[in-house]
C-alpha cells in the first residue's frame, strides 16, 4: 500500500500533539509478554508487512501548519528507516519482570522525536525463558484501542485452534461501548429524548426531555466543579514514571460474583480498583475519599475494521471510583449503580462534542482547556477484552498482553485492564514521586478480587480452592 504524501491531520489527532508535556507525554505504552524469545527477522519482517504497509502512519511525521490558523499535516518522512523505530535488547539478570519493569521506566519519559514517524518497539530478550515486545506510540496516530487491534494484527491462532475469531480487542463496557450488549449509548438517548420531545408533543415525551435536561445539567456540573479531594495519590507529577503490573488472574470467580450481584465483569474489575484506592490511602493513615478517573468511550462501530489512516475516534467520561465506601460489596453495589448511570446519561454526547470543538481551536487554547478538564482526574483507567484464545506471535506464544494510554495535566496514576484466554492482569503506571509504589495499588487489586471471589464461591468450591491453594 502506498502512503498517501500529505494529508492534515484530523481535529481531534491534532488535540494529542499540543497536549505533550515533559511530565506526562501523549505516548501510548504497551508490552506484549512471549513464553518464548521469538526470531529477530520474523519479527522486524511482521512489523514491516502487517504494520508500517498498512497503515501509511507508520511513515509519516508530523509538519506543523504552515500559516496561521492552519492544519498541521501528516507528511511522508523522505528519511524513514526501520531500523530506527526497531530496537533489540537483552535485560539484565535475573531477567525478571522487575528487571522488564526497571527497562520500561527508563524509556516512558523520553519524548519521541518528531523529526520522524511517532512510534517504536523494543524486542526484549532475556526475560526469564522467553522475551517480551515494549512498543510507543504517540496518541496522535490513534486510540487506543484502534493501536490494540494494530497490535493483535501482529498476531495468529495456533494451527489446528478452533473456535470464534478473537484477535480483535473490544473497547470498555461504558456508555456507547454498552449498545454493543444491547444497551443504547448515551448519545443515542439524547437524539433519541430531542427527537421524541420534538416531534411527539405528549406528556411522556416532555417527562423525557425534562428528565434529559435535568441529568445534563447534573453532567455539566460535574464536568466543571468536579474535582479529586487532596490525598496520597494526587499532586504535581514529574517526569519519572513506575510501573507494575499483577500475575494473570482468572476470570471464572470475578465473573460468578457478577452474575450473583446483578453487575457486569467490567463494575467487578473497577470496584476491585476502588477497593485498592481505598487500601492505599489507608495505608497512609488518611481517610479514604472517593477519586475520579477518565475512561475512554470507543466510538467505532464494532464490526467494521479499523481505516488505514488510523486517527482517534472515542470520547472520555469521568468516572468515580468509590474507595470511600467501606465494605467490598458496598463499593460493587456502588460501581454497578455508578456505571448504569453514565451508560444512560449524555455524558458522552457532551464530551464527544467538547473535544471536536477543541480540536479546532489554536493549541494554546487546547492546551489550557485539557489541563481544566484533566485536572479533576487521578488519570486514565482503560478495560480492554483481549484474545479469548491463545495467540502466536512471529511464532511464539503470547502469555500477557497490557496497554496504557497516556496521563495529562495533573494525571500520576493509570490504569489498565487486560484480559487475555479466560484471565486478567491489572497494570499501574503511577508517578515517581507522588505514587513510588505501584505494586502494592496492584497487591491491593489482587487482594480485593480475592475478597470478591471468595463472597461469591460456593462453601464447596471455597474447600476446594484452599486444598489447591496448600497443595502448591
Amino acid at each position: 500500500m502506498e502512503p498517501a504524501t500529505s494529508r492534515p491531520i484530523a481535529p481531534l489527532d491534532s488535540i494529542w500533539l499540543s497536549m505533550d508535556r515533559p511530565n506526562n507525554l501523549m505516548v501510548i505504552v504497551s508490552v506484549i509478554l512471549l513464553g518464548e524469545v521469538p526470531d529477530w527477522d520474523a519479527v522486524t519482517e511482521m512489523v514491516r508487512d502487517r504494520v508500517i504497509d498498512q497503515y501509511p502512519v507508520f511513515r509519516q511525521r508530523p509538519e506543523p501548519a504552515s500559516l496561521p490558523g492552519g492544519r498541521p499535516r501528516w507528511v511522508d518522512d523522505d528519511d524513514f528507516d526501520m531500523e530506527r523505530h526497531i530496537r533489540r535488547v537483552t535485560l539484565p539478570a535475573p531477567g525478571d519482570d522487575a528487571a522488564l519493569q526497571r527497562y520500561m521506566e527508563d524509556h516512558i519519559s523520553t519524548p519521541l522525536d518528531p523529526r520522524h514517524p511517532l512510534w517504536e518497539y523494543h524486542l526484549i530478550e532475556g526475560r526469564e525463558s522467553g522475551a517480551a515486545i515494549f512498543c510507543r506510540f504517540h496518541h496522535a496516530l490513534a486510540d487506543g484501542l484502534a493501536l490494540a487491534k494494530v497490535l493483535l494484527s501482529m498476531t495468529d491462532e495456533p494451527e489446528g485452534t478452533t473456535g470464534p475469531d478473537s484477535a480483535s480487542a473490544a473497547p470498555p463496557r461504558t456508555a456507547r461501548s454498552g449498545s454493543h450488549h444491547g444497551s443504547p449509548s448515551g448519545l443515542d438517548l439524547v437524539r433519541g429524548a430531542l427527537d421524541r420531545a420534538m416531534h411527539l408533543p405528549t406528556l411522556d415525551g416532555l417527562r423525557e426531555a425534562g428528565g434529559l435536561a435535568v441529568d445534563t445539567t447534573k453532567v455539566v456540573s460535574e464536568l466543571l466543579l468536579g474535582h479529586n479531594p487532596e490525598n496520597p495519590l494526587t499532586g504535581t507529577p514529574q517526569p519519572s514514571k513506575k510501573v507494575a503490573w499483577s500475575h494473570p488472574l482468572p476470570l471464572e470467580g470475578p465473573k460468578a460474583v457478577g452474575r450473583l450481584a446483578g453487575a457486569t465483569l467490567n463494575d467487578v474489575l473497577l470496584s476491585a480498583v476502588a477497593g485498592a484506592l481505598r487500601t492505599y490511602q489507608l495505608e497512609r493513615g488518611v481517610e479514604p475519599v472517593d477519586l475520579i478517573t477518565m475512561v475512554p468511550v470507543n466510538l467505532r462501530p464494532l464490526d467494521v475494521p479499523i481505516p488505514s489512516e488510523l486517527g482517534n475516534d472515542f470520547t472520555l467520561i469521568y468516572f468515580k471510583f468509590p474507595s470511600a465506601t467501606p465494605t467490598p460489596l458496598g463499593r460493587l453495589a456502588e460501581t454497578k449503580r455508578r456505571m448504569d448511570w453514565l451508560k444512560a446519561s449524555p455524558e458522552t454526547a457532551l464530551t464527544h462534542l467538547l473535544m471536536d470543538v477543541m480540536g479546532r481551536t489554536t493549541p494554546a487554547l487546547e492546551r489550557l482547556v485539557v489541563d481544566f478538564f484533566a485536572n479533576k482526574a487521578l488519570g486514565v483507567t482503560t478495560n480492554v477484552i483481549g484474545p479469548r484464545s491463545p495467540r502466536l506471535l512471529a511464532g511464539v506464544p503470547i502469555e500477557g498482553l497490557l496497554g496504557w494510554v497516556p496521563g495529562s495535566g495533573s494525571h500520576s496514576v493509570g490504569v489498565c485492564i487486560f484480559t487475555y484466554t479466560g484471565t486478567v492482569r491489572v497494570g499501574m503506571i503511577t508517578d515517581a514521586t507522588l505514587v513510588p509504589d505501584p505494586q502494592r495499588l496492584v497487591t491491593a487489586f489482587e487482594e480485593e478480587l480475592d475478597v470478591l471471589v471468595s463472597i461469591g464461591t460456593p462453601p464447596a468450591r471455597k474447600r476446594a480452592r484452599k486444598r489447591s491453594a496448600s497443595a502448591h
